[in-house]
């Protein structure tokens, strides 16, 4: 059963900064995680009830996941250094 992938406005802007190819393997990354919203590597984010995060080279995608509406929001995509101190 797939999820519906939604990004916010933040996360869009983060997207929009990229280098087209760092942006490709992050795009891909996104779309498995309609199949598959929990793959290997994931971490659950601390102080977060939905909250979890997927790395994808040096670059850190957070997300919520919302099981029983089947609905995945994109919240971030930046720089591991930088991710964790701008949450939301």
């Amino acid at each position: 059963m797939a999820y519906r992938v939604e990004i916010t406005r933040s996360a869009e802007k983060d997207l929009g900064k990229l280098d087209s190819q760092i942006a490709k393997r992050i795009a891909a990354a996104i779309r498995a995680l309609a199949e598959d919203p929990h793959p290997p590597g994931v971490d659950k984010l601390a102080g977060r009830k939905f909250g979890w995060r997927i790395r994808v080279g040096g670059w850190r995608v957070l997300y919520d996941v919302y099981d029983d509406l089947l609905v995945i929001d994109i919240i971030r995509v930046q720089p591991r250094g930088q991710v964790y101190k701008n949450k939301r």
